[in-house]
């Protein structure tokens, strides 16, 4: 099962609805003293329909006994075909919320399909599991369909129980998806403004607040206006923690100067458009952190005023914050430390991390039904750890790694591509890869040589050089990657004229190399992660819609990055 990010920030959305919805099953005592046991013993005895009630009958007494994994293992072990159609709603309320409780969404969406079919349900019981419906969606990281199951339930029922979870799921939505949303009646429509407002003016607090307020005069009866979501009510408490001034730690020589450039380049310019669209900016102010002393930084930034920290970028010294109980100001490092987790209260961790779309990949390929992956990665340093980000996620996910290819990326690809189909236990049903344009365009025409042209590829971002090249890409055709909005404007948003930022991307995207391109979008992202730092540290379920894919902190502040998908299709990426 997933343990993503998202898969957390669900747990405590079941917790909180199922403790509302426990007396909504209807279930009775209809065991008659018997104990599950019991039952299942019985049933042994018996057939067909009445078999069937029995092991129902036994797996409800085991959930009313808090055992939901066996519950749910007897529930999917009967026969519901013979079940009647009371029985059939009984298995459903039943199935659904065990498997909720034990973070199950597939299941879960298995369970509420009863929705579809033609069977009328009583109103409380057909609104108990759509609200199930649109917890799993949240939970499998569907947070359009989230949205739209949980507002369509909101407007019939009104509950405002349910903002909370509404409310994360629109913060994950791109700008069109929002625009969809806000076509589907008045509640969705309310729903998509307060979402535009918080990004519009996420970054001044006062600005916001005031905002919403405006907002909730203009819609009274609205459920959010009745009752904000949390994170907008936390809001209030940290008015007073405007950022006014930023110390940006960079260094200005050395082997990470030029990336350091780039990222400057981002920040400078991000800003400068805020600016002239009439937006308030903070002052920046930048370090450099070249054979300096991280302390005497700190020192200097807090002395002069700066009431946040973008930076540093170096690996060692992110590495050397994370351990310490808590940083001198609020931080965002441009990089991710060594360590297994980080331990350090104000410190948020951003960067441009292949492990990140490696993980994505596991995720996406369990979402598609793959459960045996095979995996190229080059026999080096970098792909040693993608291929554990990759195997770490694949195996939480419950899939099986069956084969795994260390390619020499000088080499040709047939060697490794036969390797990979043929030297594991078994034939994989899809391919991770991790690979450079030009290696990358000799997999599936290798694929189709060794007859297994309909393998589906997964792969990161490295697949793509940045631009449109179809003469060159057409190899690539149907293989499936991940890469930042900016790169990739019809997949991720319909159009670059949707992609956040955009005014800024047209400053900066001129002739630029795709790797600039990155280092550019990266240093937007920092800046407005930078000046959002107080807002990441009240509200538990921030997410920001980036120039370099949805980023969302997680447990300990390191920034997950969740990019859009696309496929190359005559040699171009589309959508999926």
């Amino acid at each position: 099962m997933r343990t993503s990010f998202t898969r957390l920030a669900g747990a405590a959305m079941v917790a909180l609805t199922l403790a509302g919805c426990a007396g909504t099953s209807g279930i009775v005592n209809r065991f008659g003293g018997q104990s599950p046991n019991d039952l299942l013993t019985q049933a042994q005895q018996q057939q067909g329909s009445e078999a069937a009630a029995t092991r129902l009958q036994a797996a409800e007494l085991f959930q009313r006994q808090g055992d939901n994994q066996r519950a749910l293992d007897i529930a999917n072990s009967l026969d519901r075909s013979v079940l009647s159609s009371d029985q059939q709603l009984r298995w459903a309320l039943l199935s659904s919320r065990a498997a909720l409780e034990l973070q199950d969404p597939q299941t879960v969406l298995a369970a509420t399909s009863l929705l579809d079919s033609a069977a009328t349900l009583p109103d409380n019981e057909r609104n108990t599991l759509l609200e199930r419906r649109g917890l799993a969606q949240a939970m499998n990281n569907q947070p359009f369909d989230a949205a739209q199951t949980l507002i369509a339930l909101q407007q019939q029922t009104d509950d405002t129980q349910l903002n909370d979870t509404i409310w994360r799921q629109l913060n994950r939505l791109d700008p069109g998806q929002l625009d969809q949303l806000a076509g589907q009646g008045s509640v969705a429509a309310g729903w998509a403004e307060l979402a535009r407002l918080q990004r519009q003016q996420g970054a001044n607090i006062g600005a916001l607040t005031d905002a919403i307020s405006q907002w909730q005069s203009n819609n009274p009866r609205h459920p959010a206006s009745r009752r904000l979501p949390s994170d907008l009510g936390a809001l209030d408490e940290i008015r007073d923690q405007e950022i006014r001034k930023i110390a940006v730690f960079l260094p200005q020589s050395g082997p990470l100067e030029s990336i350091a450039t780039a990222i400057r380049e981002g920040i400078e310019t991000r800003a400068d458009d805020v600016r002239s669209q009439g937006g308030q900016v903070p002052e920046l102010v930048f370090y450099d952190t070249t054979g300096q002393d991280i302390e005497s930084l700190y020192a200097r930034a807090t002395m002069e005023g700066a009431q946040a920290v973008i930076g540093p970028l170096s690996k060692e010294q992110v590495s050397q914050l994370e351990t310490r109980d808590s940083v001198a100001l609020p931080t965002l490092a441009l990089n991710y430390g060594t360590h297994d987790h980080n331990s350090a209260r104000n410190l948020f961790q951003y960067g441009l991390s292949a492990e990140d779309e490696a993980r994505q990949a596991a995720q996406r390929g369990q979402l598609d039904g793959r459960h045996r992956a095979g995996v190229m990665v080059p026999n080096n340093e970098w792909g040693s750890r993608v291929l554990g980000a990759f195997q770490k996620q694949w195996q939480q996910e419950g899939g099986e790694l069956v084969s795994v290819q260390n390619y020499d990326p000088s080499a040709s690809a047939t060697s490794a591509v036969k390797s990979v189909l043929d030297g594991g236990r078994g034939r994989p049903d899809m391919l991770f890869l991790l690979a450079l344009p030009g290696y990358a365009r000799q997999v599936p025409p290798t694929l189709d040589y060794y007859n297994a042209a309909n393998l589906p590829i997964y792969a990161t971002s490295h697949v793509y050089e940045g631009s449109p090249q179809p003469r060159l890409d057409h190899d690539l055709d149907d293989v499936m990657f991940v890469d930042i909005p900016w790169l990739i404007p019809e997949a991720a948003a319909g159009g670059s004229d949707a992609l956040p930022f955009e005014s800024t991307r047209e400053r900066l995207i001129h002739d630029d190399q795709p790797s600039m391109i990155k280092l550019h979008a990266m240093g937007v992202d920092a800046f407005e992660l930078g000046r959002r730092l107080p807002v990441m540290n009240a509200i538990g379920g921030f997410e920001l819609y980036g120039a370099t894919g949805r980023l969302a902190p997680g447990q300990d502040g390191r920034v997950v990055r969740t990019l859009p998908w696309a496929v190359f299709r005559n040699g171009q990426p589309t959508l999926p």
